[in-house]
Protein backbone atom coordinates (compact mmCIF):
# COMPACT_ATOMS: atom_id res chain seq x y z
CA UNK A 1 0.00 0.00 0.00
CA UNK A 2 1.38 3.98 -0.82
CA UNK A 3 2.22 5.41 1.94
CA UNK A 4 -0.15 8.57 2.44
CA UNK A 5 2.18 11.77 2.04
CA UNK A 6 1.84 14.40 5.13
CA UNK A 7 1.18 17.25 2.52
CA UNK A 8 -2.22 15.49 1.21
CA UNK A 9 -4.27 17.47 3.24
CA UNK A 10 -1.86 20.57 3.08
CA UNK A 11 -3.14 22.72 -0.61
CA UNK A 12 -1.46 24.76 -2.08
CA UNK A 13 -1.68 28.65 -2.21
CA UNK A 14 0.47 32.00 -2.22
CA UNK A 15 0.05 34.96 -0.08
CA UNK A 16 0.74 38.38 -0.94
CA UNK A 17 2.20 41.00 2.09
CA UNK A 18 2.94 44.23 2.29
CA UNK A 19 4.47 47.37 4.65
CA UNK A 20 3.47 49.90 2.97
CA UNK A 21 5.33 52.51 5.43
CA UNK A 22 8.89 50.07 4.60
CA UNK A 23 8.02 49.90 1.15
CA UNK A 24 8.06 45.91 1.03
CA UNK A 25 6.36 43.79 -0.79
CA UNK A 26 6.36 39.81 -0.24
CA UNK A 27 4.46 36.69 -1.88
CA UNK A 28 5.37 33.21 -0.21
CA UNK A 29 3.66 29.86 -1.78
CA UNK A 30 3.61 25.97 -0.55
CA UNK A 31 2.97 24.57 -4.40
CA UNK A 32 3.96 20.69 -3.23
CA UNK A 33 1.29 19.10 -4.58
CA UNK A 34 1.45 21.34 -8.25
CA UNK A 35 4.93 20.30 -8.68
CA UNK A 36 3.93 16.47 -7.85
CA UNK A 37 1.46 16.68 -10.09
CA UNK A 38 3.83 17.97 -12.70
CA UNK A 39 6.56 15.04 -11.86
CA UNK A 40 3.93 12.35 -12.73
CA UNK A 41 2.57 14.08 -15.79
CA UNK A 42 5.98 14.19 -17.19
CA UNK A 43 7.63 11.78 -15.70
CA UNK A 44 10.93 13.46 -14.53
CA UNK A 45 13.58 12.33 -12.38
CA UNK A 46 15.03 13.94 -9.12
CA UNK A 47 17.69 17.00 -10.60
CA UNK A 48 14.53 17.10 -13.48
CA UNK A 49 11.93 17.79 -11.37
CA UNK A 50 13.71 19.83 -8.59
CA UNK A 51 14.89 22.17 -11.98
CA UNK A 52 11.25 22.14 -12.98
CA UNK A 53 9.48 22.29 -9.72
CA UNK A 54 11.25 25.45 -9.01
CA UNK A 55 10.35 27.34 -12.10
CA UNK A 56 6.73 26.61 -11.96
CA UNK A 57 6.62 27.67 -8.11
CA UNK A 58 8.20 30.61 -9.37
CA UNK A 59 5.44 31.25 -12.54
CA UNK A 60 2.87 30.51 -9.36
CA UNK A 61 4.56 33.04 -7.39
CA UNK A 62 4.74 35.62 -10.62
CA UNK A 63 1.36 34.63 -11.70
CA UNK A 64 -0.43 36.03 -8.72
CA UNK A 65 2.00 39.64 -9.16
CA UNK A 66 -0.43 40.04 -11.99
CA UNK A 67 -3.29 42.35 -12.09
CA UNK A 68 -5.76 41.72 -14.86
CA UNK A 69 -8.17 38.58 -14.64
CA UNK A 70 -6.68 37.68 -17.66
CA UNK A 71 -3.44 37.99 -17.92
CA UNK A 72 -0.85 35.36 -17.91
CA UNK A 73 3.39 35.00 -17.21
CA UNK A 74 5.30 32.64 -19.31
CA UNK A 75 9.24 31.66 -17.61
CA UNK A 76 11.50 30.06 -19.97
CA UNK A 77 15.01 29.05 -19.18
CA UNK A 78 17.27 28.06 -21.99
CA UNK A 79 20.06 27.28 -20.54
CA UNK A 80 21.95 24.75 -23.11
CA UNK A 81 22.09 22.52 -20.30
CA UNK A 82 21.05 18.53 -20.61
CA UNK A 83 17.72 19.56 -19.36
CA UNK A 84 16.92 21.11 -22.52
CA UNK A 85 14.15 24.09 -22.86
CA UNK A 86 12.62 24.45 -19.67
CA UNK A 87 8.92 26.90 -20.04
CA UNK A 88 6.45 27.41 -17.01
CA UNK A 89 3.21 29.63 -17.33
CA UNK A 90 0.98 30.72 -14.97
CA UNK A 91 -2.16 33.07 -15.20
CA UNK A 92 -3.49 35.36 -12.41
CA UNK A 93 -6.09 32.89 -11.29
CA UNK A 94 -3.48 30.27 -9.62
CA UNK A 95 -3.26 27.83 -12.66
CA UNK A 96 0.37 26.86 -13.66
CA UNK A 97 1.62 24.15 -16.04
CA UNK A 98 4.86 23.50 -18.02
CA UNK A 99 7.26 21.46 -20.04
CA UNK A 100 10.94 20.12 -19.79
CA UNK A 101 12.58 19.22 -22.58
CA UNK A 102 14.85 15.91 -21.17
CA UNK A 103 12.59 14.71 -17.95
CA UNK A 104 15.19 12.71 -17.74
CA UNK A 105 17.87 14.99 -17.06
CA UNK A 106 19.94 13.83 -13.71
CA UNK A 107 23.62 13.57 -12.35
CA UNK A 108 25.12 12.58 -8.71
CA UNK A 109 24.22 14.85 -6.26
CA UNK A 110 26.89 18.01 -5.96
CA UNK A 111 29.52 18.94 -3.53
CA UNK A 112 27.23 20.63 -1.32
CA UNK A 113 25.33 17.32 -1.29
CA UNK A 114 22.27 19.16 -3.12
CA UNK A 115 20.49 18.03 -6.72
CA UNK A 116 22.46 19.39 -9.47
CA UNK A 117 20.03 21.62 -10.66
CA UNK A 118 22.36 24.37 -11.96
CA UNK A 119 24.59 21.00 -13.79
CA UNK A 120 21.24 20.25 -15.81
CA UNK A 121 20.03 23.37 -16.73
CA UNK A 122 23.55 25.20 -17.91
CA UNK A 123 24.35 28.89 -17.19
CA UNK A 124 25.45 30.17 -20.56
CA UNK A 125 22.08 30.44 -21.77
CA UNK A 126 19.19 32.85 -20.88
CA UNK A 127 16.07 33.08 -18.68
CA UNK A 128 13.41 34.84 -20.70
CA UNK A 129 10.10 36.37 -18.85
CA UNK A 130 7.14 36.80 -21.42
CA UNK A 131 3.96 38.58 -20.01
CA UNK A 132 0.41 38.67 -21.68
CA UNK A 133 -1.32 41.74 -19.74
CA UNK A 134 -3.92 42.23 -22.95
CA UNK A 135 -1.78 45.13 -24.85
CA UNK A 136 -1.15 44.95 -28.75
CA UNK A 137 2.22 43.35 -27.76
CA UNK A 138 3.36 41.17 -24.90
CA UNK A 139 5.97 41.86 -22.39
CA UNK A 140 9.21 40.57 -23.38
CA UNK A 141 12.63 40.63 -20.42
CA UNK A 142 15.24 38.40 -20.97
CA UNK A 143 18.64 38.29 -19.33
CA UNK A 144 21.98 36.11 -19.51
CA UNK A 145 21.76 33.20 -16.83
CA UNK A 146 24.51 33.91 -14.13
CA UNK A 147 23.95 30.28 -12.19
CA UNK A 148 21.52 28.19 -13.71
CA UNK A 149 20.17 27.57 -10.08
CA UNK A 150 17.29 29.94 -11.33
CA UNK A 151 16.33 31.67 -7.93
CA UNK A 152 19.47 33.31 -8.10
CA UNK A 153 18.46 34.22 -12.07
CA UNK A 154 15.63 35.60 -11.30
CA UNK A 155 16.71 37.73 -8.57
CA UNK A 156 18.78 39.27 -11.48
CA UNK A 157 16.29 39.95 -13.75
CA UNK A 158 13.99 41.67 -11.73
CA UNK A 159 16.66 43.81 -10.85
CA UNK A 160 18.03 44.27 -14.39
CA UNK A 161 14.98 43.99 -16.73
CA UNK A 162 12.56 45.35 -14.16
CA UNK A 163 14.42 47.55 -11.92
CA UNK A 164 13.17 45.88 -9.15
CA UNK A 165 15.88 44.88 -5.97
CA UNK A 166 14.32 41.65 -4.67
CA UNK A 167 14.87 38.40 -3.24
CA UNK A 168 14.18 35.10 -4.56
CA UNK A 169 14.24 31.53 -3.00
CA UNK A 170 12.99 28.19 -4.84
CA UNK A 171 13.11 25.26 -3.77
CA UNK A 172 12.28 21.52 -4.00
CA UNK A 173 12.71 18.41 -1.61
CA UNK A 174 13.03 15.11 -3.67
CA UNK A 175 12.14 12.02 -1.87
CA UNK A 176 13.28 8.88 -1.85
CA UNK A 177 10.92 7.40 -3.87
CA UNK A 178 11.51 10.17 -6.43
CA UNK A 179 8.36 11.96 -5.25
CA UNK A 180 7.90 15.37 -4.10
CA UNK A 181 8.45 15.75 -0.36
CA UNK A 182 8.40 20.03 -0.28
CA UNK A 183 8.43 22.42 -2.55
CA UNK A 184 8.04 26.48 -2.14
CA UNK A 185 9.42 29.91 -2.53
CA UNK A 186 9.00 33.42 -1.92
CA UNK A 187 10.06 36.67 -3.66
CA UNK A 188 10.53 40.13 -1.50
CA UNK A 189 10.60 42.91 -3.39
CA UNK A 190 11.69 46.49 -2.13
CA UNK A 191 8.86 49.30 -3.04
CA UNK A 192 10.08 52.45 -4.45
CA UNK A 193 9.37 54.29 -1.03
CA UNK A 194 11.84 51.41 0.43
CA UNK A 195 14.95 52.70 2.49
CA UNK A 196 18.46 51.13 2.79
CA UNK A 197 17.64 49.77 6.22
CA UNK A 198 15.05 47.78 5.07
CA UNK A 199 17.02 46.01 2.35
CA UNK A 200 20.42 45.59 4.96
CA UNK A 201 17.93 44.23 7.21
CA UNK A 202 16.24 41.57 4.61
CA UNK A 203 19.70 40.76 3.42
CA UNK A 204 21.07 39.97 7.18
CA UNK A 205 17.75 37.85 7.54
CA UNK A 206 17.76 35.74 4.57
CA UNK A 207 21.49 34.73 6.21
CA UNK A 208 19.67 33.16 9.37
CA UNK A 209 16.91 31.12 8.23
CA UNK A 210 16.41 28.36 7.07
CA UNK A 211 16.31 26.80 3.68
CA UNK A 212 12.69 27.09 2.44
CA UNK A 213 11.99 23.91 1.60
CA UNK A 214 13.05 23.03 5.12
CA UNK A 215 10.36 25.27 5.99
CA UNK A 216 7.44 23.83 3.81
CA UNK A 217 8.68 19.91 5.25
CA UNK A 218 8.30 20.98 8.71
CA UNK A 219 4.70 22.49 8.17
CA UNK A 220 5.50 26.25 8.41
CA UNK A 221 2.33 28.09 6.56
CA UNK A 222 3.49 30.39 3.80
CA UNK A 223 2.33 33.17 5.74
CA UNK A 224 4.44 32.08 8.74
CA UNK A 225 7.47 31.87 6.78
CA UNK A 226 6.94 36.14 6.01
CA UNK A 227 6.28 36.67 9.73
CA UNK A 228 9.51 34.99 10.23
CA UNK A 229 11.59 36.48 7.59
CA UNK A 230 9.77 39.90 7.91
CA UNK A 231 9.39 39.76 11.70
CA UNK A 232 10.25 43.40 12.54
CA UNK A 233 7.78 44.97 9.73
CA UNK A 234 4.21 45.41 10.00
CA UNK A 235 2.86 42.80 7.48
CA UNK A 236 -0.53 43.24 6.68
CA UNK A 237 -1.65 40.38 4.22
CA UNK A 238 -4.03 41.12 1.21
CA UNK A 239 -4.22 38.01 -0.43
CA UNK A 240 -4.71 34.08 -0.07
CA UNK A 241 -4.85 32.34 -3.24
CA UNK A 242 -4.64 28.48 -4.24
CA UNK A 243 -2.38 27.34 -7.15
CA UNK A 244 -2.70 24.11 -9.02
CA UNK A 245 -1.05 22.26 -11.53
CA UNK A 246 -3.53 23.22 -14.57
CA UNK A 247 -3.81 22.18 -18.36
CA UNK A 248 -6.60 24.23 -20.55
CA UNK A 249 -5.63 22.87 -23.76
CA UNK A 250 -9.05 21.25 -25.98
CA UNK A 251 -9.56 20.03 -29.10
CA UNK A 252 -10.64 23.06 -30.80
CA UNK A 253 -6.44 24.29 -29.42
CA UNK A 254 -4.99 21.48 -30.99
CA UNK A 255 -7.24 21.30 -34.73
CA UNK A 256 -5.39 25.29 -35.20
CA UNK A 257 -2.15 23.49 -34.37
CA UNK A 258 -3.01 20.69 -37.57
CA UNK A 259 -4.31 23.78 -39.61
CA UNK A 260 -1.01 25.51 -38.83
CA UNK A 261 0.96 22.20 -40.27
CA UNK A 262 -0.76 22.41 -43.89
CA UNK A 263 -2.71 19.94 -45.40
CA UNK A 264 -0.48 18.20 -47.47
CA UNK A 265 1.79 17.69 -44.64
CA UNK A 266 -1.07 16.31 -42.41
CA UNK A 267 -2.47 14.12 -45.27
CA UNK A 268 1.39 12.83 -45.77
CA UNK A 269 1.20 11.58 -42.10
CA UNK A 270 -2.50 10.02 -42.89
CA UNK A 271 -1.01 8.20 -45.58
CA UNK A 272 2.17 7.06 -44.08
CA UNK A 273 0.55 6.85 -39.93
CA UNK A 274 -3.03 6.01 -40.71
CA UNK A 275 -3.89 8.97 -38.17
CA UNK A 276 -2.54 12.22 -36.87
CA UNK A 277 -1.50 11.95 -33.12
CA UNK A 278 -0.78 15.52 -31.33
CA UNK A 279 0.18 15.54 -27.81
CA UNK A 280 -0.09 18.39 -25.24
CA UNK A 281 3.45 19.55 -24.48
CA UNK A 282 1.61 20.52 -21.05
CA UNK A 283 -1.12 17.49 -20.24
CA UNK A 284 0.47 14.88 -22.38
CA UNK A 285 -3.11 14.43 -23.49
CA UNK A 286 -3.29 12.77 -26.87
CA UNK A 287 -5.72 13.97 -29.33
CA UNK A 288 -5.85 11.90 -32.67
CA UNK A 289 -7.47 12.37 -36.27
CA UNK A 290 -8.51 10.07 -38.33
CA UNK A 291 -9.12 10.56 -42.22
CA UNK A 292 -12.57 11.98 -41.86
CA UNK A 293 -11.63 14.48 -38.85
CA UNK A 294 -9.00 15.71 -40.98
CA UNK A 295 -11.15 16.27 -44.16
CA UNK A 296 -13.81 18.16 -41.53
CA UNK A 297 -11.48 19.95 -40.30
CA UNK A 298 -9.82 21.36 -43.67
CA UNK A 299 -12.98 21.98 -45.18
CA UNK A 300 -14.31 23.86 -42.14
CA UNK A 301 -11.57 26.45 -42.30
Amino acid sequence: MTEIKDYINEKDYVVRAIDEKAGILAFCGRTTMLVEKARTIHNTLPTASAAFGRLLTASALMGLMLKGEKDTVTLRVDGEGISGTIVAHADSKGNVKGFIGNPSADLPLNEKGKLDVSGIVGNSGTLTVIKDLGLKEPYIGQVPLISGELAEDLTYYFAKSEQIPSCVALGVLVDTDGSIKASGGFIIQLLPESDEKAAIYIEEKLKEIKSITQLIENHITPEDILKEILKDFNLKFTLKHEIQYSCNCSKEKIESILLSLGKEEVENILKTEGMVELVCNYCKKAYRFNEEDVKKIFDNN
